[in-house]
């Protein structure tokens, strides 16, 4: 699997949000950062929401799940049609089964790390995912800078996969895109790269 590109639509024109979501013609999915005001200081979606964006849009809805009960309410956004539902592991309370509940019901399933969550605990659980998103700013919040110190993160993840072969398996890490925009991110991305530490 080579790089996908997944903006957000958390900074959209809510008002208007299809005609938001036809601005990014070249997208391979929408991402949606669902927050509860719980596990993150902030609200947003519900699944009505997920499920009017999915009929409305083209393209598969990636749905983020920043919140603290993902062990229940994660099947209510497949159900509205997410294609892929990435948990936080710091909220789940059964992971293992969270995510084989995901994939029985035809969705990719994802776990997320905050920065500060390291992966190697998580090392025997990466064969029952599809994504692993290893966020490079704190969840709740759109707009914040880029973390640099999860780089080393990244590459450790890779490890993993290669390890256990799941890179082979279209199992891959994915890079929470925040102030991307900026050239020193990029730069510093792109040498992870060439350093062997991040393949697409």
């Amino acid at each position: 699997m080579g790089i996908q590109i997944t903006p957000s639509i958390l900074n959209a024109d809510f008002a208007n949000l299809g005609a938001e979501v036809a601005r990014i013609p070249g997208a391979d999915w929408v991402h949606v950062d669902v927050m509860d005001n719980h596990f993150v200081p902030n609200l947003t979606f519900g699944p009505t929401m997920v499920e009017a964006l999915a009929r409305s849009s083209q393209r598969p809805i990636d749905v983020h799940l920043m919140i603290t009960d993902a062990d229940r309410l994660a099947a209510e956004y497949v159900e509205a049609g997410a294609e892929s539902v990435t948990f936080h592991v710091e909220a789940a309370a059964a992971p293992v089964r969270l995510a084989r509940e995901i994939r029985k019901q035809g969705a990719r399933a994802s776990m997320a790390l905050k920065p500060a969550t390291p992966i190697e605990p998580y090392e025997d659980l990466l064969a029952e995912l599809d994504m692993v998103l290893i966020m490079t700013v704190e969840p709740g919040f759109g707009g914040q800078s880029f973390l640099d110190l999860c780089l080393p993160k990244i590459r450790t993840a890779r490890a993993l996969m290669d390890k256990h072969g799941l890179s082979e398996n279209d199992a891959f890490s994915f890079i929470q895109k925040t102030a991307m925009r900026e050239r020193s991110t990029m730069k510093s991305i792109a040498q992870q790269v060439i350093d062997g530490g991040l393949h697409p």
